[in-house]
C-alpha cells in the first residue's frame, strides 16, 4: 500500500479520499489556492502546499507545480478526485513518467474514452448497443447535414471531446441543422480545443443510467449495478438514485454484463462508468465511458456496501480483486442530492459569497459529502458544488420521505443554494411515482419560482408571546435569578427549519 499520496483537487471529494486514505493509515497531502486557504480539504490533510493564484490554470490545472510539489513531497501516488485532470491522459502520462502511481485507468484508455467518436466504435466492435447515428471523420459542414437527414429527427449534435452538456445541441428540423451544428463546432472549439462532432439519433423518454465498475491489473472485472441519473439541468445531474424505479431483473443483467464487456474491451483498470441511455421502451445504447470516480459514488456505496475510494486506492497499488460478482447485491434504496451555490429562479445561475450560517442535518442512514465550513468563501473560480447530501432507506418512498427531511432541515445562509428548489423536485407526484426522464426538470420546473408562503398561525403565536415575554424582561431576570430552577434557565433558540 501506498505510503503517501497526494490528493490533485479540492472540495468534497478531496475531502472524501482524504479520508479514505487515512482510514488505510496512508498520509495524505493537499493543494490549494488562495481561495481555498481555510477549506476543510486543506485543514483535514496531513500537509497541505499553497497553489497560489486561484484562478483554475494556475492551480489545480498547473500540471508542472502539482507533479513539482509531489516529488518534494515524496507522494508515492496522486488522486485526481473527478473534473480538473482527472480525465487527462496528458497528466496521467506525466505522473507515470515522473515515477509517481495515477490513481486510475492508463493514459491511453483515458484518451480512448474522451474520444466520443472512437469509444462508440469500440464499442460497436464489442457488441454493445450505440444509439443509431453518424460517428465518422467527414466533419465538412455538407456531408454533416447530408448524415443528419438521413438519421432523421429529432437528432443531437454533441461535441466528440465534449461533457456537461458543453458543444450539444438538439435539433428538431431540418432548418436547425446546419446553424446547430455550427454552433456546436464553435462551443466545442471554445471549451475544448476540439470542433470536431458526431450526430445521434434522438431518444423519446430518455433516461440516463450508468454502472459502476471496478478493474484491477489481473483482468478482473465486476460491475456494482446502476445509479439512475436523469433528474438533470443544463445537461448536468442534480439527484441521482440506486437502483432505478424503472429497472427490470433481466435488463440489470443485460446492462450489467454490457458495462464489463465495455471495460474488458479496453482494458480498463481502476474504478469507472459506463453511461447508457435508455429509452421509452427500454432499449439501452452506450453514452460514453467515465474513467474516473463520479460525483455519485456514494449511492453505490451504501446500497453495496463496498467502499469505492478505498478500491481505487488498493487496485492502484497492486492488490488484486477479492470482490466476486455474485458477492456484490443491491440492497435498500439511496439518492443523492447535489447541493449547489446557484439560484434556480434565475436560470441556476453561479452564487457567490461567503458562507455565514451552516447546519447540515444528521440522523440514521443520512451522509453529507461536503466541502465547505462556515466563514467560507464561495469564489467563482471553482465549479459551485457545495457538498453532496446522501440518504438511504429500506425502500423508494422511505427514501424520498428522509431525504425531503433531510433537506428540510440543511441551512446554509450567505449564499443563495438550490435546497429549496430541490425539495420541491422531490415533492414533485411524478417524481415520488419515477416517471422521471432527462426533460424532467423542462417539463415540469422550467418556470419555477419559490412559493411565497406567510407564516402559520403557531410560529405567529410563538412570536407574541415571545414578544410579550420580552417586554418584561426585567422581571424575568430577576425571576430566573430568585429560581435556579425556572424553566427560563432553559430557554432555547427559536427554529424555524433547523435555523436559528
Amino acid at each position: 500500500m501506498f505510503k503517501k499520496v497526494l490528493i490533485a483537487n479540492r472540495g468534497e471529494i478531496a475531502v472524501r479520499i482524504i479520508k479514505a486514505c487515512q482510514e488505510l493509515g496512508i498520509h495524505t497531502v493537499a493543494i490549494y489556492s488562495d481561495a481555498d486557504l481555510n477549506a476543510p480539504h486543506v485543514l483535514l490533510a496531513d500537509e497541505a502546499v499553497n497553489l497560489g493564484d486561484p484562478t483554475p490554470i494556475e492551480s489545480y490545472l498547473n500540471i508542472p507545480k502539482i507533479i513539482k510539489i509531489a516529488q518534494e513531497k515524496k507522494a508515492d501516488a496522486i488522486h485526481p478526485g473527478y473534473g480538473f485532470l482527472a480525465e487527462n491522459p496528458d497528466f496521467a502520462e506525466t505522473c507515470n513518467k515522473a515515477g509517481i502511481k495515477f490513481i486510475g485507468p492508463s493514459p491511453e484508455v483515458i484518451s480512448l474514452m474522451g474520444d466520443k467518436i472512437a469509444a462508440k466504435k469500440a464499442m460497436e466492435a464489442a457488441g454493445v448497443p450505440v444509439i443509431p447515428g453518424y460517428h465518422g471523420t467527414d466533419q465538412d459542414n455538407e456531408s454533416l447535414v447530408k448524415h443528419g437527414k438521413k438519421i432523421g429527427f429529432p437528432l443531437l449534435v454533441k461535441a466528440a471531446a465534449g461533457g456537461g452538456g458543453k458543444g450539444m445541441r438538439i435539433v428538431k428540423t431540418e432548418s436547425q441543422l446546419l446553424e446547430s451544428i455550427e454552433s456546436a463546432k464553435r462551443e466545442s472549439k471554445s471549451s475544448f480545443g476540439n470542433d470536431t462532432v458526431f450526430l445521434e439519433k434522438y431518444l423519446e423518454k430518455p433516461r440516463h443510467i450508468e454502472f459502476q465498475i471496478l478493474a484491477d491489473e489481473y483482468g478482473n472485472v465486476i460491475h456494482l449495478f446502476e445509479r439512475e441519473c436523469s433528474i438533470q439541468r443544463r445537461h448536468q445531474k442534480i439527484i441521482e438514485e440506486s437502483p432505478s424505479p424503472v429497472m427490470t431483473p433481466e435488463l440489470r443483467e443485460q446492462m450489467g454484463r454490457a458495462a464489463v464487456t465495455a471495460a474488458q474491451k479496453v482494458g480498463y483498470t481502476n474504478a469507472g462508468t459506463v453511461e447508457f441511455m435508455v429509452d421509452g421502451f427500454l432499449n439501452y445504447y452506450f453514452m460514453e465511458m467515465n474513467t474516473r470516480l463520479q460525483v455519485e459514488h456514494p449511492i453505490t456505496e451504501m446500497t453495496t456496501g463496498v467502499d469505492l475510494a478505498k478500491w481505487q486506492l488498493r487496485i492502484a497499488s497492486g492488490e488484486q480483486l477479492t470482490l466476486k460478482q455474485e458477492d456484490i447485491f443491491q440492497r435498500g434504496h439511496a439518492m443523492e442530492c447535489r447541493i449547489y451555490a446557484e439560484d434556480p429562479k434565475n436560470g441556476f445561475l453561479p452564487s457567490v459569497g461567503t458562507i455565514l450560517k451552516l447546519e447540515e442535518p444528521t440522523g440514521p442512514n443520512i451522509r453529507v459529502d461536503s466541502g465547505i465550513l462556515a466563514d467560507n468563501h464561495v469564489s467563482p473560480y471553482y465549479d459551485p458544488m457545495l457538498s453532496k447530501l446522501i440518504t438511504y432507506a429500506e425502500n423508494r418512498t422511505e427514501c424520498i420521505n428522509k431525504m425531503t427531511w433531510a433537506l428540510s432541515h440543511y441551512v446554509i445562509l450567505g449564499v443563495t443554494s438550490n435546497i429549496t428548489f430541490l425539495k420541491e423536485v422531490f415533492n414533485n407526484h411524478e417524481f415520488e411515482k419515477g416517471n422521471t426522464t432527462t426533460h424532467f426538470i423542462d417539463n415540469y420546473f422550467k418556470e419555477w419560482t419559490i412559493t411565497k408562503k406567510t407564516l402559520p398561525v403557531d410560529a405567529l403565536i410563538s412570536l407574541a408571546v415571545y414578544d410579550s415575554l420580552h417586554s418584561k424582561k426585567e422581571e424575568i431576570v430577576r425571576y430566573k435569578e430568585a429560581d435556579p430552577h425556572s424553566p427560563w434557565k432553559h430557554v432555547g433558540r427559536w427554529r424555524v427549519s433547523g435555523g436559528e
